[in-house]
């Protein structure tokens, strides 16, 4: 795989997955991005729906319509108008409010105990970083980030756990996450903000976009309930540092 020339796999009649590399990398991201933007600026017929991931696009195309030869020859050429190394676009900026208190905090305290860690210094070192938004997945509206701090890095369980709750924040193999419903999962839960990133009542259901930067902020117990109120009353509590 070169910088312009990725592989293109077919993923049944009429999806194509545009792979750039194999990791979880700014890099190949902000391949994965500008693609999508080009290709939902043509406004092609036939090309139906585009999903990034970390490092590869879907596209849903109607194969009768915008056929595969010319589906492809349009994206080579968008190919080689991309800059090597590729800019990496930064979207909006958020904070979030997380709660790192026991009984939100559910896995904390295992947490600190296979990192060999203070249980307080868990939340100083997630609320460290920026991180970047790169994709949805697994479950609607569950928000996967890169950027987590070597310090918490330790692999998913082999088990899952029990469902998690709405809001939780959680940490496993490299990476940080905010899952939006309750699902068994081998993450580990270390927090939980009172915000829903996804809600169909809302438009977009999608409070944030793969490209966003991420930015948590610690909250106590008392202002998660408060915050939590005000989120079920129809607000929105996050706060969007760069508006666009």
């Amino acid at each position: 795989m070169t910088a312009h020339k990725p592989r293109f796999l077919n993923q049944g009649e009429a999806a194509l997955v545009i792979e750039f590399g194999d990791s979880v990398d700014p890099t190949i991201n902000a391949k994965v991005l500008f693609l999508e933007a080009e290709l939902n600026s043509k406004n092609l017929i036939g090309l139906e729906e585009i999903t990034p991931s970390y490092r590869s696009l879907l596209v849903c195309y109607e194969p009768l319509t915008l056929k595969r030869a010319l589906l492809i020859a349009i994206i080579e050429e968008i190919l080689a108008k991309l800059d090597n190394p590729p800019p990496i676009l930064s979207g909006r900026t958020w904070t979030i409010p997380c709660c790192y208190e026991v009984p939100l905090a559910e896995d904390l305290t295992e947490v600190a105990q296979i990192l060999s860690l203070p249980e307080a210094d868990i939340s100083s070192l997630h609320t460290q970083p920026a991180y970047r938004v790169y994709m949805y997945g697994f479950a609607p509206g569950w928000c996967y980030l890169g950027g987590l701090l070597q310090g918490l890095s330790l692999s998913r369980r082999l088990t899952p756990r029990a469902p998690t709750p709405d809001g939780a924040v959680m940490i496993g193999g490299g990476l940080s996450l905010i899952a939006t419903h309750p699902m068994p999962t081998g993450w580990y839960v270390i927090g939980r903000t009172p915000e829903r990133l996804f809600s169909l009542d809302r438009a977009p259901p999608f409070l944030l976009a793969p490209g966003d930067t991420v930015l948590f902020e610690k909250i106590t117990l008392a202002t998660f309930f408060d915050l939590e109120r005000r989120v079920k009353n129809g607000e929105t509590i996050i706060k969007m540092t760069d508006p666009e």
